[in-house]
């Protein structure tokens, strides 16, 4: 089963656990932080989107489309950049490669589909 929470999601995939709260601001604000670059992508609602805690939902920033499901790797791979980076210089840049890759996608995405997102 999909996790639809926002906050919960990212923080399984930076290997924390959805009971352990500690860190949920800092993710918070990285995440935000994150939402405010996708909408200068043209990526999610005109007016932009932010999270406060771990109710808000995939589908209140992505709505009914399917085709950008790349932009929850985009976002976990910026979070984990700025809140876990890894210690290799490889990995770092290899995940930067990564970012590039998605945010053009994802701008392509949104800008060859009529009406953006």
């Amino acid at each position: 089963m999909e996790e639809k929470s926002i906050l919960t999601s990212i923080k399984k995939l930076l290997g924390v656990d959805e009971d352990y709260t500690q860190f949920d601001p800092d993710i918070i604000i990285h995440i935000n932080t994150v939402f405010m670059t996708l909408k200068q992508l043209g990526v999610g609602p005109t007016q932009g989107f932010k999270i406060a805690d771990n109710t808000a939902e995939w589908e209140d920033f992505i709505t009914d489309r399917i085709d950008l499901e790349g932009l929850k790797t985009y976002i976990y791979l910026k979070v984990r950049l700025v809140f876990d980076p890894p210690q290799s210089s490889y990995l770092i840049e290899n995940i930067k490669e990564q970012i590039k890759e998605l945010e053009w996608r994802l701008n392509f995405q949104v800008e060859s589909t009529e009406g953006g997102l």
